[in-house]
């Protein structure tokens, strides 16, 4: 018989997590996991203090009444020791373990599939907050090779006062060379040598 979807059949989550897997159907197509479910609500049940207060109680009403009800109306006897009240709570206990064996059971398949998740998700926030120490650290190299604002006023002054100089040499240039025109002649007509 062929299988409807692999994807289904996955054996990491628990059987209450997955969803119309063939394995866990039973003869008559109902889940199995409601036995499953109906199994972990007695085994909560069991560890409640009223239920060891309920168990107390029935212990206390079956000895009073097969000790203080008429003869004819008792069911377990004294004299044996009440059998009947030990055969029914070593029943009760007999199927109390393995119920209590499966919730356990199903706790630990949940709880594994939680860690999983959990571990998951931890390697995804250790893989993003690499990236952004690589992301920072990328950021301070850049920051650290760009220029300051201090570092490009500086620059600005220095360049407008280099441009001053500049200006002035230029003025006195022209003012030379308007006072003396013979220079510019002399110096042109002077041989090479």
């Amino acid at each position: 018989m062929a299988r409807n979807n692999r994807a289904d059949l996955r054996l990491d989550a628990p059987k209450g997590l997955r969803t119309g897997n063939i394995v866990g159907l039973g003869r008559n197509g109902h889940s199995r996991d409601r036995f499953g479910r109906f199994t972990e609500a007695i085994a909560r049940g069991m560890g409640t203090p009223w239920f060891l207060l309920g168990l107390t109680l029935f212990a206390a009403a079956w000895i009073s009444w097969n000790t203080l009800a008429p003869v004819s109306w008792r069911f377990d006897s004294v004299a044996l020791g009440f059998i009947a009240l030990t055969l029914v709570l070593s029943m009760q206990a007999s199927y109390a373990a393995p119920m209590i064996l499966l919730a356990q059971n199903r706790q630990d398949d949940r709880d594994r599939v939680q860690f999983e998740q959990d571990r998951q998700r931890a390697e995804r926030t250790l893989a993003d907050t690499e990236y952004l120490a690589r992301e920072v650290v990328a950021l301070r190299i850049a920051i650290k090779d760009m220029a300051s604002k201090d570092f490009i006023r500086a620059e600005m002054r220095a360049l407008l006062e280099h441009l001053d100089e500049r200006s002035h040499l230029d003025e006195r240039g022209h003012l030379d060379e308007r006072s003396d025109p013979d220079n510019i002649s002399t110096t042109e007509s002077r041989p090479t040598a």
